[in-house]
């Protein structure tokens, strides 16, 4: 069956029939949900199922549980997260400790854990970006240490706690964000650094973290790269981050209708489709911007289906453990966390 090379968003709690329709037309690569989508858990199992029916098939059905600011599914129904920084440098400073990157793991597994529950099956985490003074508010404390040492451990260590838990990660925000002023929500940020510099630092937990089935592109310039174009639309970019930095796997853009880009919601698509992007993400819920997408985008290629094929026929069946005490040991240390945090 054709997919398209667009993920698209539901605009609400339900499916509705106008929304369905469209869908099984358009037959988007797959879905993400938001919290306007997560209302209950017996609702976002619903909507999860009737997402799934509305393309004949097992699609893919992303989420963004970080932690901290940027969770979809809240309390009372779901866990509340620390921020990932927060719980970082709570349990080792600025370093590594063996607690901290055990205290990652299991919040991967956790987290995996419970969005497989509803039907979730892909995370849009770890963020590989490395916290840094200048670092935008809008990332800081969702990134995962403040030095590319720091942040490669966790980071895998995050990765693999969900894959054992049965759930996809996508790593982002390729090939790093960390040195962004502006929020790309809002803005166009604009990395001045040399690349040789970026290379040894920004860029390390990328090029560790390669082997990792998906990831997602940043809305950022880098002149030496393309002066003029974000990584996610220029060709050079998305020809750097596969050639130098070694990311062989699917590579989904950022939200494409974000603030950082100009111009039509379908241009954008195109550009950063054309530009070597496997699959546009497309957030808003915006029937008439999800119909232009499809319209010009079309299918994914046929070397895209296969990136596809590798990252989703190959996940691990979810570990059989006894989830009780996952989440006790994972209780104690972030108590410890907390308690840390608090002197």
């Amino acid at each position: 069956m054709p997919r398209g090379a667009y993920i698209f968003a539901p605009s609400g709690p339900e499916l509705g029939r106008r929304e369905a329709r469209f869908f099984s037309e358009a037959q988007p690569f797959g879905f993400i949900m938001f919290q306007r989508n997560c209302k209950s858990p017996d609702q976002l199992r619903r909507l999860t199922a009737a997402l799934r029916e509305a393309v004949g098939r097992d699609a893919p059905i992303l989420i963004d549980q970080e932690g901290g600011r940027v969770q979809r599914m809240r309390a009372p129904h779901w866990r509340e997260w620390m921020p990932p920084l927060d719980q970082v440098e709570a349990l080792a400073g600025s370093g590594v400790s063996p607690e901290a990157e055990r205290a990652m793991y299991l919040r991967g597994f956790l987290i995996g854990t419970e969005l497989l529950a509803h039907g979730i099956d892909v995370n849009c985490a770890p963020c590989a970006d490395i916290a840094r003074p200048e670092t935008h508010s809008f990332l800081r404390n969702r990134c995962l240490g403040a030095t590319a040492s720091v942040v490669t451990v966790m980071a895998r260590a995050l990765a693999v706690g969900l894959t054992d838990a049965g759930c996809l990660p996508v790593l982002k925000h390729a090939p790093g964000h960390g040195r962004a002023t502006r929020d790309s929500h809002e803005a166009l940020p604009r990395i001045n650094a040399s690349l040789a510099e970026l290379f040894e630092t920004d860029f390390l937990p990328f090029r560790e973290l390669a082997d990792l089935p998906m990831t997602m592109t940043a809305h950022v310039v880098l002149p030496e790269i393309d002066p003029e174009r974000p990584v996610t639309l220029s060709e050079a970019g998305v020809t750097y981050l596969r050639e130098e930095l070694g990311l062989s796997g699917l590579l989904l853009t950022d939200d494409i209708s974000m603030g950082a880009l100009s111009g039509k919601v379908e241009s954008r698509a195109a550009s950063a489709h054309e530009a070597g992007c496997d699959l546009v993400l497309h957030c808003s819920g915006d029937l008439s911007e999800m119909s232009a997408i499809a319209a010009t985008v079309g299918e994914m290629s046929s070397s895209a289906r296969k990136l596809a094929d590798i990252a989703f026929f190959g996940r691990k069946n979810p570990l059989d453990v006894d989830i009780c005490d996952f989440e006790a040991e994972f209780a104690a240390l972030t108590q410890e966390a907390q308690r840390n945090a608090g002197r």
